[in-house]
C-alpha cells in the first residue's frame, strides 16, 4: 500500500474523529534498562484496564546518535505523551520514528499523539489495513474502558509508512531492522531487531509472565513456525510484547509451548473422537501459575481445537 493511499485514508478518517491538544501532568511512566541504550516502559500482564489506562503492553526506547526510535504507540493520547516525558529525561535528542508492532489498539491509538509531535509512523502493511477495517471499533472501545478523562484526546492516526517483509529504518549510526516471521498472534505482528546488542523486541510473536491469546483469526500452526523462524536470530535478550525482557528459555514456555501443547491435546482428541466440550476440559494446570490463565486457557484450547477439527476433517 502506498504512502498517498494512506495519507488519504488518514485525512479520511481524522475527519470522523476529534483530536485535539492535550495538557498531561506527569513525571512519565516509569523504564526498565535493558542495555545501556534500549529501555522500555513494561506493561501490566493483565488484561487492559482503567486501573492500568490501557498500558498492558510493552512501549521501548531505542537510542542512537541520530535520535529515538519508540517501539508501539501506546494505548491513547495521554499514555503516549507519558512515555515521550520519560523519552525527555533520558535524551535531547528528537524522536525519529514510531514503530507500530501490530494493528491491536494498544499498539496504535497512541500514535495520534506522536503525530502531533511531527514523528513519523512505520507498520507491516497487513497491520495498516486491521487499522483501516477495525480502528474505529478499537477507539471506541478504549474509550468506554478508559473513560472520558484519560480517553480525551485519542483518535486514529494511520501510520503513513509501510513495508511487507524486512526495513531498515533509515538512520546513519545504528542498524535497526523491522521484521515479519510470518503469521502470529494478530495480523501485521512484526519484530525490532538491534543486531549490534542483540537485542529483539519481539512484539505479540513472543509472551512472557501471562499465556498467550488465541484469536478467532489467529492460526496457531502458522504461529509455531514463525517463532520457530525467529529462534534462528542470535538473540541474547528479548523484550516481548508482554512480560518483562528475559532469554528463549522463558518465552519458548510460555508461547511456543504453550501453543503446541494445545494443538498436540487438541490433535490426541480428535483421535479419540473427542469434541469442542472435551477441549475446553484440556488440563492446562502446568501454566496455570501465568497471569490470563483465568480468562484466556478454556477459550484459547476451544478455538486452537476448531481449527485442528478444521484440517482433520479436510
Amino acid at each position: 500500500m502506498g504512502i498517498l493511499k494512506n495519507l488519504v485514508i488518514l485525512v479520511l478518517l481524522t475527519g470522523l474523529f476529534s483530536c485535539s491538544h492535550i495538557d498531561v501532568k506527569s513525571g512519565g511512566l516509569p523504564l526498565t534498562q535493558v542495555t545501556s541504550s534500549i529501555y522500555s516502559a513494561i506493561g501490566a500482564t493483565d488484561a487492559p484496564s482503567r486501573e492500568n489506562r490501557g498500558h498492558n503492553n510493552n512501549l521501548s526506547i531505542i537510542l542512537t546518535d541520530d535520535g529515538v526510535v519508540v517501539v508501539n504507540g501506546g494505548d491513547n493520547y495521554q499514555l503516549a505523551a507519558e512515555l515521550h516525558i520519560s523519552i525527555q529525561q533520558l535524551t535531547s535528542l528528537p524522536v525519529l520514528w514510531v514503530v507500530n508492532e501490530n494493528g491491536q489498539g494498544h499498539a496504535f491509538l497512541g500514535n495520534c499523539y506522536w503525530r502531533e509531535q511531527g514523528v513519523p509512523i512505520i507498520a507491516h502493511v497487513d497491520a495498516v489495513h486491521e487499522i483501516q477495517e477495525r480502528g474505529q471499533q478499537s477507539l471506541k472501545s478504549m474509550q468506554e474502558r478508559n473513560g472520558e478523562e484519560l480517553a480525551a484526546g485519542t483518535c486514529i492516526a494511520v501510520p503513513e509508512h509501510t513495508f511487507e517483509r524486512r526495513h531498515q529504518l533509515p538512520l546513519k549510526s545504528r542498524t535497526i531492522e523491522l521484521l515479519t516471521f510470518g503469521d502470529a498472534h494478530s495480523p501485521g505482528d512484526i519484530s525490532v531487531w538491534i543486531p549490534d546488542e542483540k537485542v529483539l523486541i519481539a512484539g505479540d510473536i513472543a509472551f512472557h509472565e501471562r499465556i498467550p491469546g488465541v484469536f478467532p483469526d489467529t492460526h496457531v500452526k502458522k504461529w509455531i513456525a514463525s517463532f520457530d523462524r525467529m529462534m534462528e536470530l542470535p538473540v541474547e535478550t528479548i523484550i516481548p510484547g508482554h512480560g518483562h525482557p528475559t532469554g528463549w528459555d522463558d518465552i519458548v514456555f510460555t508461547t511456543r509451548d504453550y501453543l503446541q501443547y494445545l494443538v498436540d491435546q487438541a490433535e490426541l482428541l480428535l483421535d479419540e473422537d473427542g469434541g469442542l466440550a472435551d477441549a475446553y476440559n484440556i488440563d492446562q494446570s502446568r501454566y496455570a501459575h501465568l497471569n490470563t490463565f483465568e480468562e484466556l486457557a478454556a477459550k484459547n484450547a476451544g478455538r486452537v481445537f476448531q481449527q485442528i477439527e478444521m484440517e482433520f476433517f479436510e
